[in-house]
């Protein structure tokens, strides 16, 4: 069966490419709901893997890969996928906008696991959120780290049905320990023109931490009564405020 994952030909000249990029305990499937939406109405569409190992890395591979991609970009990014698209866009000359899904917009020398803040529901007793791979203590910085199926359940995928619910903890790719708690670099947001979608009612990034990033980066928001994970509960709006960043791009 082949699925509309890619389209790596603009729709017309000088159309932008919108490129997803997927956060933490998720994989680009994560995005099916938005990138259909965006093909019907015409987008070209890429959404590549987010190895999810370190910061840097995950940032080298996306910039990579939007290196590769002839004419403008329209960079978005969920949860931590937000802090990638922070470092990845740094420099390229190509990315002419930036997409933040419920998701992180760090300055230099943050990191998202003090982002979240103490409202976090993440930002409990670890033990109760977590599942360690290995299961050693102290963990490493390359610990695999997996949500608890109630954490699954209760927050992270707050808005979708439980089969749903069970089949995101099943097949959840972990972050490692170290990408998590790495430094950001200088941001992107400071050249590049942004956009937010926020969640009002996410449990995961909480919506004021949100907005504080936002306003920080002087982002253009459209706030959404939706959890964490607004890209598959609210695909519709998700593309419809990546649309008005692409027609903003089109219109310069």
């Amino acid at each position: 069966m082949t699925l509309p994952t890619q389209q790596r030909t603009p729709t017309g000249a000088g159309s932008p490419t919108v490129v997803l990029v997927h956060g933490s305990w998720a994989d680009a499937s994560s995005w099916n709901g938005v990138l259909n939406k965006l093909h019907h109405a015409g987008f070209a569409v890429l959404a590549p893997p987010n190895h999810l190992r370190s910061l840097a890395a995950d940032a080298a591979s996306v910039r990579a890969f939007v290196d590769a991609i002839p004419g403008p970009v329209v960079l978005v990014g969920h949860s931590y996928g937000g802090a990638v698209i922070t470092n990845a866009a740094t420099g390229a000359a190509n990315v002419e906008a930036l997409v933040y899904v419920n998701a992180f917009m760090p300055d230099e020398g943050e990191n998202v696991t003090a982002l979240a803040g103490p409202d976090s529901s993440l930002s409990a007793d670890p033990t109760t959120v977590f599942d360690l791979v290995p299961p050693v203590f102290p963990p490493t910085p390359d610990t695999e780290v997996y949500l608890k199926p109630d954490t699954v359940r209760n927050s992270f995928a707050i808005g979708l049905h439980n089969p749903v619910k069970a089949q995101i903890a099943a097949t959840q790719r972990p972050a490692t320990l170290a990408a998590l708690n790495e430094p950001s670099g200088p941001p992107a947001w400071r050249s590049v023109r942004s956009w937010a979608f926020i969640g009002t009612e996410d449990l995961i990034i909480p919506p004021d931490v949100q907005r504080s990033m936002a306003s920080r980066a002087g982002a253009t928001v459209t706030e959404v009564h939706a959890g964490h994970l607004g890209l598959m509960t609210e695909p519709r709006a998700v593309a419809k405020v990546i649309e008005h960043a692409t027609s903003a791009v089109v219109a310069r």
